[in-house]
């Protein structure tokens, strides 16, 4: 791993010199955008004069000076102030000023990077607290030059930082940088089976993450591919909603292209709700979506496109309000490019909720019946805990493709990686455990094999799939007018509120304390035979209501019955008015199908033997398919590749148990002598 500490210590300790003057929400404010600063100034200093040169020589011919100012600088951006960091330094006169003029000097496309981080206020904050020169010195002294700080450490220390930040305000829970060597083996494999094509001459691929972050991904990708093919064009596409990171990824991208592209492809803004690469699609698509992160703030536009259907990105369906993960991985799926043109494949890293969340019908689950049922899922691999830095959960790499090999056609490969890690010498937050690039190995040999083993099974694309049906029994109740059911009644709301409701007057309140006297009255006079006829005894507590001069209606009397009626296995089944067999609410069950087997077989074979009264609901269908029982699909990852362990023998538990008895007791004789 990299050796990144030394540096994001030094940039944390500013934090030391912010703390009276700035809040802790405020420290990124300052430590963000002045490395960036610092970073860009190594670049261009030593070109400083030949831009200016440039500048005053060919001011005038406004069509082509920012082209001959790039030219001059060596990068797609320049500064035309008379300033550097080593120059403010130096003269620290009216600093503030001065370095304000410094970023008014940049070139348009590098004052909306910085534009992001509202440097200008900061460094107003800065010069009021006596702290802007103590911090200008501190930068100046970094070295952060890319030739001595590469773009791929610059990452990790970025990283870092923002962990550090939200680690200290307890925000942004759901987002996870991506480890180094976890993006390495994610790309690993999916350029997997390309790897002769890759070596062609004149190749262009583009690579695409939705939600870009700093840009680890993206940059990390290229560098794989320039190393396998240095002539092979290569170009990079994102999009970030969150502003610090955005312009972080931007601007290191503008310091490793000459010509900037890679940086002018990558846009700010939520994807989900303006998807600036609408229209667009990719060879490659990486990304590592928020886990458990609300959509709420793209709802409207998430909804809105999947009322289009598959003319919108969201056709499958969505998932619940507080999870979009599975609305990222639809995203990209509509980026694939068409068969005729190569196709194309994703990478996904996701918490497990993605795999098995959501029931038969629900959004989660008609996602992935989209996607199995068109035979894009590959593989999923069971990354190891702990590998992240600010989170230690269980992780998932989805890969994706609508073109795959023939031998994966209608296939999924589940791979269990869990145990592929090393320990790390230093804790990185959360991250404890790292996968050696020799682990790596070793998962991308499993993928490639395609054989099943302790840690790789194969199924069928179907096995994933299942028929939720309904179980239905009959009403079985009997009816008996008991001191204990007449109880009952008494304390029912209806019954109560004869006598007691708000509307009522004294004089109505008086009459309905009457009416409840004579009710129960009649009730108790009955005999406390037990009824199986609902009609029967219907009949015989109206009769009797009736004799006594007593009038109720519907409602009171439906009251009445109920409440006399107790559950009864032993009772017939209570049929309705049609000649049905009435269900029992209560006794309602659901059975997943697999979806391999027929639903009556499976009733008959499973369900029948143990219930013999049950019946299938015919009404309960897919709308999909119109046929009995809801689809689903699920993931069960922990289930595939569970190993029975035989339960210890119960002496070798005893045993145990009364040396912690012996071990506790002598404890606490330590603590009486």
């Amino acid at each position: 791993m990299i050796n990144f500490s030394d540096k994001t210590n030094f940039l944390w300790s500013m934090a030391d010199l912010l703390r009276d003057h700035f809040k802790r929400s405020q420290y990124q404010d300052v430590i963000l955008p002045f490395t960036v600063l610092r970073r860009i100034d190594w670049v261009l200093e030593p070109t400083k004069e030949q831009v200016l040169e440039t500048y005053y020589q060919f001011r005038d011919d406004t069509n082509l000076l920012d082209q001959y100012l790039c030219q001059a600088s060596g990068f797609a951006f320049y500064n035309l102030s008379p300033y550097t960091f080593r120059k403010l330094i130096e003269k620290p006169q009216n600093l503030a000023a001065n370095l304000g003029a410094y970023i008014d000097g940049f070139s348009l496309n590098m004052r909306e990077v910085l534009a992001n981080y509202d440097i200008k206020n900061t460094i107003f904050k800065l010069e009021k607290a006596g702290l802007l020169f103590l911090i200008m010195d501190k930068f100046y002294h970094l070295d952060l030059h890319p030739e001595r700080v590469s773009n791929i450490e610059m990452g990790y220390i970025f990283e870092d930082l923002i962990r550090r930040f939200n680690e200290a305000l307890n925000e942004n829970p759901g987002e996870h940088f991506t480890p180094r060597e976890v993006i390495r083996l994610m790309f690993s494999l999916l350029y997997s089976p390309h790897k002769k094509d890759i070596l062609k001459d004149k190749i262009t691929y583009s690579i695409y993450d939705p939600c870009c972050g700093s840009g680890g991904m993206l940059t990390t990708a290229k560098n794989m591919l320039s190393q396998l093919n240095n002539k092979a064009v290569i170009q990079l596409f994102g999009q970030e909603v969150n502003p610090e990171t955005f312009a972080v990824c931007k601007s290191d991208l503008y310091l490793t292209s000459a010509d900037g592209e890679d940086a002018e492809n990558i846009y700010f803004g939520s994807t989900l709700a303006d998807d600036k690469h609408a229209g667009k699609t990719f060879d490659y698509m990486l990304s590592n979506p928020p886990y458990g992160k609300e959509w709420k703030a793209d709802e409207d536009v998430v909804k809105a496109e999947y009322a289009r259907g598959f003319a919108g990105r969201f056709g499958a369906g969505y998932p619940r309000i507080n999870d979009g993960q599975l609305l990222f991985l639809q995203h990209m799926l509509s980026k694939m490019k068409p068969l005729a043109e190569g196709g194309s494949r994703i990478a996904i890293i996701t918490n497990g909720s993605p795999l098995f969340t959501g029931d038969a019908g629900s959004g989660e689950s008609e996602i992935r019946r989209w996607i199995i049922e068109n035979d894009w899922l590959e593989a999923v691999i069971a990354l190891p805990e702990q590998l992240f830095y600010n989170t230690a959960i269980a992780t998932y790499i989805w890969i994706l493709t609508n073109k795959k090999a023939k031998k994966r056609q209608g296939k999924v490969q589940l791979i269990m990686a869990q145990d592929f890690f090393s320990p790390i010498n230093k804790s990185l937050g959360d991250k404890r455990r790292e996968i050696t690039s020799l682990q790596a190995n070793e998962i991308l040999t499993l993928y490639e094999a395609f054989t099943e083993g302790k840690y790789c099974n194969i199924f069928n694309n179907s096995d994933f799939g299942y028929r939720k049906i309904i179980i239905e029994r009959p009403l079985r109740v009997n009816y008996q007018a008991s001191p204990q059911r007449i109880e009952s009644l008494t304390k029912n709301r209806v019954f109560r509120n004869l006598a007691t409701s708000k509307r009522h007057s004294p004089e109505e309140e008086a009459e309905g304390s009457r009416l409840q006297r004579s009710i129960l009255a009649v009730l108790n006079s009955l005999p406390e035979e037990k009824f199986t006829d609902r009609k029967k005894f219907e009949k015989l507590v109206e009769t009797a209501l009736e004799s006594a001069g007593i009038k109720t209606n519907a409602t009171l009397f439906r009251t009445i019955i109920n409440s006399l009626t107790k559950k009864d296995k032993t009772a017939p089944p209570i049929i309705d008015d049609q000649g049905n067999l009435k269900a029992d609410p209560k006794l309602k069950d659901t059975e997943n199908v697999p979806l391999y087997e027929d639903v009556y077989a499976y009733f008959n074979k499973k369900v029948k033997p143990r219930v013999p009264d049950a019946w299938l609901n015919e009404d309960f269908i897919d709308g999909q398919d119109k046929q009995i029982g809801k689809v689903g699909y699920e993931i069960n990852f922990n289930h595939y590749f569970c190993e029975y362990k035989a339960p210890r023998p119960l002496l070798e538990v005893e045993t145990e148990l009364k040396q912690l008895e012996e071990e506790i007791r002598k404890l606490f004789q330590e603590m009486l002598s």
